[in-house]
């Protein structure tokens, strides 16, 4: 049988799909829309094997509308426009039935073949779903973006694969003659790495590997794949796996081991931009007012390796990964903001005090807007002490200085200037 088992059990129903309940649960932020037919232009972002195209599938099916498949790896300017075409030909404007132009790797895509899609989405005359593993604020141009919602697909968890690999126990026609048991189960979860897809490839090679009455253990399937595994998959497990290994060798301040996984990915071709984003996301979760430097740097290697490509970017992310290793490390700007937005949640829209809002108007003075605001260049050294929260919220505090020279100043001059407020 040619077809692949992860196509031959693909979900044709919202009732059939496994995980992404935060989209398409009772409650899931897809749902309704789905049901009503009122689909908006969207992006689907998550790593591979979560279900993106089958969740486009599934979107055009439940809501009627006629359904546009394009990959974004072998199509161009003419086949979006030839689409567009038949879709304003084919009425429907402005109404459910539009149709649905799907775009798989929509990241793939370059500036002006994006620039194709403006018109038609902005028109109504498609309804746009890319579906991408990049992040879409990096990879698709903001006026797309505008015009598109964002939703976040899930890798899958361990009870999703169960879920699926006793699926295609039952409904495969192949797979439901060969009489599998799944004695274990560790091994295939493991080296699915959440990805759906690899699960039930490497689960149809291990059974096909053997004849009928397979039992399925640990020792089978790695027995089985090990064999078959590739050097460097750039879509799949080793993908993420590697750049975590870099980025904590990195946070962990082991050059050494920072330039052997970037060696590692560069040699398995991996996308220099993807990198050098990774870099410059470290430079401020992981050393951020440490070195602040760190973020100047990583900022200028992710634009010249954007114009500079292979090989020679090979030297400039080397050169970052080494200066970000050996840099003083702070994670306080990072888990200040993680504080903050959990209060923010916790709390909701609190008001912003009177004193602290702006008064353009004589009606808003007489309202005490900007009243007994504190203008903090009359005061000494620049500064007079003044809440800046909401009342629910006074005194609370989020940044805590990390341990290092830079962020010890810091420390010292916050417990000088609020005394009656910080406690460092």
């Amino acid at each position: 049988m040619n077809e692949p088992l992860a196509e031959r059990i693909r979900p044709k129903s919202l009732e059939e799909y496994i995980s992404q309940q935060h989209l398409v649960g009772a409650k899931g932020a897809l749902t309704n829309h789905i049901q009503n037919g009122l689909i908006p232009s969207l992006i689907l972002w998550g790593p591979p094997g979560t279900g993106k195209t089958t969740l486009a599938n599934i979107i055009a099916q439940e809501s009627g509308r006629p359904f546009y498949s394009l990959s974004a790896i072998n199509s161009g300017v003419k086949d979006v426009r030839d689409i567009i075409e038949k879709a304003k030909t084919g009425g429907g404007l402005f109404t459910q039935r539009n149709p649905i132009l799907f775009i798989d790797e929509i990241h793939r895509f370059s500036k002006s073949q994006q620039d194709s899609l403006l018109g038609a989405v902005e028109k109504g005359w498609v309804t746009l779903i890319g579906a991408t593993t990049e992040n879409p604020s990096f990879e698709v141009i903001p006026a797309l973006l505008s015009r598109c919602q964002i939703y976040i697909l899930n890798a899958f968890d361990k009870d999703d694969l169960i879920a699926l690999l006793h699926r295609a126990i039952e409904k495969d026609p192949y797979i439901s003659k060969k009489n599998v048991t799944l004695e274990e189960t560790q091994a295939l979860l493991q080296l699915s790495g959440g990805d759906a897809r690899k699960l039930l490839n490497i689960f149809e090679l291990v059974v096909n590997s053997q004849n009928d009455g397979v039992n399925i253990t640990n020792d089978l399937v790695l027995s089985k794949v090990q064999k078959n595994m590739v050097r460097y998959d750039k879509t799949g497990e080793q993908h993420y796996d590697i750049i975590s290994a870099f980025i904590k060798s990195i946070r962990g301040s082991d050059p050494n081991g920072a330039v052997y996984w970037l060696a590692r990915m560069i040699e398995g071709g991996e996308d220099v931009k993807f990198i050098a984003r990774r870099l410059l996301i470290l430079a401020s979760e992981d050393i951020g007012n440490a070195n602040p430097t760190a973020l100047i740097l990583a900022n200028n290697a992710f634009q010249a390796v954007s114009v500079i490509g292979h090989p020679e970017s090979r030297i400039i992310l080397s050169q970052c990964a080494v200066y970000l290793a050996n840099s003083a490390k702070s994670n306080a700007s990072y888990m200040a903001i993680n504080k903050a937005q959990q209060l923010v949640k916790n709390t909701g829209d609190l008001s912003v005090p009177l004193h602290l809002r702006n008064a353009p108007t004589k009606l808003m003075k007489d309202l005490n807007y900007g009243k007994e605001y504190k203008y903090s260049h009359d005061y000494d050294q620049n500064f007079v002490e003044q809440e800046f929260l909401p009342d629910e919220i006074k005194n609370s505090t989020f940044y805590q200085p990390g341990n290092n020279p830079r962020e010890n100043q810091f420390r010292e001059v916050l417990k000088k200037r609020w005394k009656s407020k910080y406690d460092y």
